[in-house]
């Protein structure tokens, strides 16, 4: 029996005391990394679903009819839920104030993060499961353009919807079926719809690749006359950009 004690305490060393201790300390820490990634990630995946109800409240706003004897018909006001105003970003809440049905211009004025914007058009990609307002926003410079683009997809460049040229548009990737996310698995062939002042044109897709951040040669408005379409949207990891070319029908 004393064999066996003495066996037993020899066996377990200070060193072993030690590693035991290093062990259960990486243990824990794991876990914790492991739930702080979790919890990451389930508030970005509920953002944007928030980014998404936003995004189709806009949408809605655009397609409400206003009644003709209301003296300020032209103003429509869009009342969210506490819960739908929050944008991916925790710092800057993404909040629609007003909108306003402008006949002339054929859009829509709104307001997200303090930034004035305006609804050109509607993009509809029946494969994807696609339909948002496009957002133009009134500087381009790029807080502005990242507010926006929390919101729904953004007029990048060209002379407007619709028109003869380039119409460039630029959408979040959230790696999922939100916003542009399934952009990059369109195929030659596939149709895009753009609504712009009552109007409704398809484009298929003729051309898909890759570009490097800051090539920005798929803007170009050498279309020899025709009306096109650009989406532009990112790679899953982010280091490229997804550009899908699309010709009227």
């Amino acid at each position: 029996m004393n064999q066996i004690l003495v066996t037993k305490k020899l066996y377990i060393t200070p060193e072993l005391k030690r590693k035991k201790k290093i062990y259960k300390f990486e243990f824990i820490l794991s876990v914790f990394i492991i739930g702080v990634l979790s919890s990451c990630y389930i508030y970005a995946e509920y953002d944007r679903n928030k980014s998404e109800q936003l995004s189709q409240e806009i949408l809605a706003s655009m397609q409400v009819e206003e009644k003709e004897e209301e003296p300020d018909s032209n103003i429509l006001r869009v009342v969210l839920s506490s819960d739908a105003v929050n944008s991916a970003d925790d710092t800057e809440p993404v909040e629609v104030v007003e909108t306003n049905n402008n006949e002339e211009d054929g859009g829509y004025t709104t307001q997200i993060n303090g930034y004035n914007c305006k609804t050109v058009a509607e993009i509809n990609i029946p494969k994807i499961s696609v339909n948002y307002a496009i957002l133009k926003g009134e500087t381009g410079i790029l807080k502005e353009t990242e507010a926006l683009l929390k919101a729904s997809p953004c007029e990048f460049w060209g002379n407007g919807p619709n028109q003869v040229g380039n119409f460039c548009v630029v959408g979040h990737n959230y790696r999922n079926r939100k916003f542009f996310s399934k952009v990059p698995t369109l195929v030659n062939g596939d149709i895009i719809e753009i609504k712009s002042n009552g109007e409704t044109v398809q484009y298929a897709v003729y051309d898909k690749y890759n570009v490097i951040p800051d090539d920005t040669n798929c803007t170009s408005q050498e279309t020899d006359g025709r009306r096109e379409v650009t989406l532009i949207t990112c790679t899953d990891d982010g280091s490229e950009r997804v550009i899908v070319k699309a010709r009227e029908v």
